[in-house]
């Protein structure tokens, strides 16, 4: 039996300011395809800086933004080629 490997590779990048981080997600699908998605995060005025903290949370909601948007282009592709509404993948 032959297996093939596929790879994924997630970049993420960051923008910050005093008060706000935007993360920023792209994967590239082994069909060529690609799927992009953002996530951001607020530093109330009362709380100190803390960039990493910043990041890990943006970064967190645009990967999770990005896997909901995957779930759906496998639905999608699902529906697609079985020619009919099939479950929500969760």
């Amino acid at each position: 039996m032959t297996q093939t490997v596929v790879g994924w590779h997630i970049e993420l990048e960051f923008e910050e300011d005093t008060h706000r981080t935007r993360a920023a997600a792209l994967v590239r699908l082994s069909d060529g395809s690609e799927v992009r998605a953002h996530g951001y995060a607020s530093r109330h005025p009362a709380d100190s800086e803390q960039p990493r903290v910043g990041e890990e949370i943006a970064g967190a909601r645009a990967l999770n933004e990005l896997a909901m948007k995957l779930l759906t282009k496998a639905h999608d592709e699902i529906d697609e080629e079985s020619g009919r509404t099939s479950y929500p993948l969760t």
